[in-house]
C-alpha cells in the first residue's frame, strides 16, 4: 500500500473530528483496463500535497436541499440509508456531483439557470474511509461510482487538480496514490474481474494500521 493520509503531518491534542466529503469515481470505457479520471493536487495544500486523487470534495450545507435532476437509484439509496438518513445520503451523492463538476468542467446532470442538477441514478455507493485519527486534517469519505457520458462535457475545471487526466486502471496504480486512493481502484478491478462484494467496505486504521471491513 501507499502512504497513508496521516503520512502528511502529525496532530498535537484530542483527535480531530472527521469532515463529512464525498468523492466520484469516474470511469470511461469498456473491457477489464477502463480508465479512471485523477487529478494531482497541488504542492502546496496540506492534505495529501503532489497525490493522485479522485474529483471530489468537503459536503456544504447546501447539497441537502439542492435540486437535483433524479434520484437515487433504490439499491443505492438502501446501502446509504442503512448508516444515514435519505436526505443525508442525497446530499452525499450531490456534493460527489458538484464538486466533480467544479474541479474537471464534467456535469453529470443537467444545467439550469447556470446551475448544475445533479442525475443522482447514474451513481453508485461503492466505499467509505476516515482518515487516521492521528492526521490533523480528517475527513469522512464516500465514493460514489459512475460511467462518464458523451454528454458531460470536456475536461475543465477550477485548476485544484493538476494533470487531469484519464488513465487506465493498470496505470494509475503505478501513480503516487494515498492507500486508499489505491485500494478503491483494486476493488473496481476486482469487480469488474467478477468478485462481489459482501457489502460496502469501510477503510479506516486502527493503531496506525489500514484496516478494511464490509458492511
Amino acid at each position: 500500500m501507499n502512504r497513508s493520509p496521516a503520512s502528511d503531518g502529525k496532530r498535537t491534542g484530542a483527535p480531530v473530528r472527521p469532515r463529512d466529503a464525498a468523492s466520484l469515481v469516474l470511469l470511461r470505457g469498456r473491457g477489464p483496463d477502463p480508465e479512471v479520471l485523477l487529478g494531482r493536487r497541488e504542492p502546496r495544500h496540506r492534505f495529501m500535497p503532489n497525490c493522485f486523487v479522485f474529483p471530489g470534495g468537503r459536503l456544504d450545507r447546501a447539497d441537502a436541499g439542492a435540486p437535483h435532476a433524479s434520484d437515487l437509484r433504490a439499491d443505492v439509496a438502501a446501502k446509504l440509508t442503512r448508516k444515514w438518513s435519505p436526505t443525508r445520503a442525497r446530499a452525499l451523492a450531490t456534493a460527489a456531483v458538484r464538486e466533480t463538476h467544479e474541479e474537471t468542467g464534467l456535469a453529470l446532470g443537467r444545467i439550469e439557470d447556470g446551475a448544475l442538477r445533479p442525475a443522482l441514478d447514474r451513481l453508485d455507493y461503492i466505499a467509505r474511509a476516515i482518515t487516521p485519527p492521528e492526521s490533523p486534517i480528517r475527513f469522512h469519505a464516500r465514493f460514489f461510482l459512475a460511467e462518464a457520458g458523451r454528454d458531460d462535457g470536456a475536461l475543465g475545471g477550477n485548476g485544484e487538480l493538476l494533470d487531469l487526466a484519464w488513465f487506465r486502471l493498470s496505470e494509475a496504480l503505478r501513480l503516487d496514490l494515498i492507500d486508499v486512493t489505491e485500494f478503491v481502484i483494486r476493488e473496481i478491478v476486482r469487480r469488474r474481474e467478477g468478485w462481489q462484494p459482501p457489502g460496502v467496505p469501510l477503510f479506516s486504521y486502527l493503531r496506525g494500521v489500514a484496516r478494511v471491513r464490509y458492511e
